[in-house]
């Protein structure tokens, strides 16, 4: 049972939750305070990240699930629990059911927003997987869907959702959106000879990844939006220029004709700055506010 459970952890990539949870309780902290004028309660942090576990182990059991052909003629997903044989069909899905399961039962704990809002939810964890499939747009949907971490994090408190939540969602999302497509450009000949669609295959490597940079731009732009538009103060801005120089980092080090670093450039560098930036945002707010 344990060895089940290691290989399942593996399977969904259960460490890069560390992407999306950190902007899930920044969304919780900031939305509180703008909106409530309070901190949010241990009780609402708790059922915030059992959706958001809840919610990520659905997506990418999902996703091994629906992938799991194309996975198999990869050489670099071959060795994916489906694909190899470690996890069979039937037990992804009953991990999938109960993994929706949990999401359902928090969000009815949160907010009554959160759970009138939860179909749409639902709705792009299960549709981002099929995009390859026909649109070379699927990086930005799979951008919307992470991005409703922060977005879920916000209403889930305040049972609103104003145009400082908003601007946070989009940045978050075009922040995802960049550094898939910096991790889909690993992939970039299996693509093409297959028929699936990614920026990559459509632009190019060397047009992939000027798009991310256009697309990590707007997520500076909308950091620093977010600190006009809330009660935001120095020790943000101060994050956020480490940040700003993260994300630089991230894009020296992958380049069109040497894609050997994306590991580090999509999982370490990105891990970083989500860790980051709510740990300064926590700190103006919490310590300093």
């Amino acid at each position: 049972m344990f060895k089940k459970i290691a290989i399942f952890l593996e399977m969904i990539k259960f460490e890069h939750t560390l992407f999306a949870l950190p902007f899930a309780f920044m969304g919780a902290i900031l939305g509180s305070v703008v909106v409530n004028h309070h901190l949010p309660s241990w009780a609402q942090i708790g059922w915030i990240l059992l959706a958001m576990v809840g919610a990520r182990t659905a997506a990418m059991s999902l996703n091994r699930l629906i992938d799991a052909a194309i996975d198999k003629k990869n050489p670099r997903t071959e060795g994916r629990a489906i694909p190899a044989g470690l996890l069979k069909v039937g037990e992804v899905v009953l991990f999938t059911v109960v993994s929706f399961g949990l999401l359902f039962w928090a969000a009815a704990e949160l907010e009554p927003l959160a759970m009138r809002l939860l179909p749409i939810a639902v709705f792009f964890l299960v549709f981002y997987s099929y995009t390859k499939r026909f649109t070379w747009l699927c990086h930005v949907v799979l951008g919307l869907t992470i991005a409703l971490a922060p977005l879920g994090g916000w209403v889930a408190v305040t049972n609103n959702a104003d145009w400082s939540a908003m601007v946070f969602y989009f940045t978050v999302a075009f922040w995802t959106a960049g550094f898939d497509i910096i991790y889909a450009c690993q992939d970039y000949e299996f693509d093409k000879a297959q028929g699936l669609h990614s920026i990559p295959v459509r632009f190019g490597l060397k047009g992939a990844l000027w798009i991310a940079r256009g697309f990590h731009i707007l997520t500076a732009i909308g950091f620093i939006a977010l600190y006009f538009m809330t009660d935001l103060s120095w020790m943000y801005f101060a994050g956020m220029i480490i940040a700003y120089a993260i994300l630089y980092y991230e894009h020296k080090l992958v380049k069109p004709h040497d894609l050997s670093k994306v590991n580090t450039a999509f999982f370490s560098m990105n891990g970083i700055l989500s860790v980051v930036v709510f740990v300064f945002t926590f700190l103006d707010l919490v310590v300093f506010h």
